[in-house]
């Protein structure tokens, strides 16, 4: 007998849960609501979801309106294992597939669900992709909440796409209705690359990659104490790599280290194994997607750089850097060193004391703090 669809039943674990941290939300459902009679009549392997946070999307289309064969695509690694497991829970394994952002996931796509992404350039790489492989009657449904759309969303997909609806708002959500793709375009593919000639390196980033080609400005602080890190370091570790740059730039620098760098994002995986072949260092820089270094040997690295996000998505959370900490103490041998930069108003000395070792600081700036932890021998 099969199990009724509930979207309460979904959540979001193994991904940070709280009290204000939802699985589902008005967005998920008015995508499904306004793209219904699509998703009705839809032929098995005609449906794409790009951007699914937590399977409300894959899991609504085929459990409310019998959508077969569907091509998912999610960043985070996090979101694919919730994803799995919810589709567990209501009775739908096999009811999707996982695929990159590629040809193979919009390959004759004829109806696309998507969750606006806040970064354009996410937005950009997922609407050239579109544009380029689904079909050409592709009918695209991409939602957001309207607090974190903008006009340069709806300017972008006009690039993209001959005709564009703007929704009416409901539920604080809004649906943007994209159709007749223009394939080609004026503008370059990803990754897209720079030369940062202050620091050496070349960054490559895919559209979901965090800063882009860009150096944030805790990674650039952090990149001034490397002479200061443990010479002797044979293996180190850039946990939660981003497009790659301290992995990049701790292998430049020490041509007798092994670098392993690890991040949840698909994009960062791709953008930072891009930015190792640009400096040349490919040969010495592992970039594996994995969820905080789950898949490192306990005690086997000797450097841990990290530069901790402290949002999950829109909303202020602190658990993920916590849960990274704890990764670092792990996998750090007696002796190794942890090397953070977080935003000083976060005070995560003393966590850093307790998790992985004596922790002293490095140096300030008016906003970034970094510290060195050393685990106990």
């Amino acid at each position: 007998m099969a199990i009724p669809f509930r979207f309460d039943a979904l959540r979001r674990f193994p991904d940070v849960e709280a009290d204000n941290l939802f699985a589902v939300d008005a967005t998920d459902r008015l995508i499904l609501d306004r793209a219904a009679g699509h998703l009705a009549d839809a032929p098995a392997a005609s449906v794409t979801v790009i951007g699914d946070r937590y399977g409300a999307l894959t899991l609504g289309a085929a459990g409310l309106y019998g959508a077969t064969g569907i091509r998912t695509h999610q960043d985070p690694l996090l979101g694919e294992r919730a994803l799995a497991r919810n589709a567990h829970v209501v009775g739908l394994d096999g009811a999707f597939t996982n695929h990159g952002l590629d040809e193979g996931l919009l390959a004759g796509a004829q109806t696309v669900l998507l969750q606006l992404p806040r970064e354009l350039a996410a937005l950009d790489e997922m609407a050239q992709t579109i544009a380029e492989f689904a079909s050409p009657e592709v009918q695209v449904f991409a939602g957001g909440r309207v607090k974190h759309m903008t006009l340069a969303q709806t300017r972008l997909l006009r690039e993209r796409f001959g005709h564009v609806d703007v929704g009416l708002a409901e539920q604080k959500s809004r649906v943007l209705h994209a159709a007749e793709p223009v394939r080609g375009g004026e503008h370059a593919g990803y990754p897209r690359r720079e030369y940062h000639r202050d620091i050496g390196v070349w960054v490559c980033a895919h559209g979901g990659a965090f800063g882009g080609t860009g150096i944030d400005i805790g990674t650039r602080f952090l990149l001034g104490f490397t002479d200061q890190m443990p010479v002797g370091a044979i293996t180190a570790l850039d946990l939660g790599c981003g497009t790659g740059v301290l992995a990049a730039t701790l292998a430049q620098s020490n041509p007798a280290m092994r670098v392993i760098a690890t991040d949840q994002s698909a994009a960062a995986v791709l953008s930072a194994t891009q930015t190792a072949q640009a400096n040349g260092v490919d040969g010495r820089v592992r970039v594996v997607r994995d969820d905080v270094a789950e898949s490192i040997a306990t005690a086997s690295v000797d450097l841990v750089v990290c530069n901790p996000p402290f949002h999950v998505g829109a909303t202020v959370h602190t658990g993920l850097a916590q849960r990274m900490f704890g990764a670092a103490a792990r996998i750090l041998r007696p002796g190794g060193q942890l090397w953070t930069v977080y935003n000083s108003h976060l005070g995560y000395r003393s966590a850093l004391g307790r998790t992985v070792g004596p922790t002293r600081e490095a140096g300030r700036n008016r906003k970034f703090t970094v510290t060195v932890s050393t685990v106990k021998r």
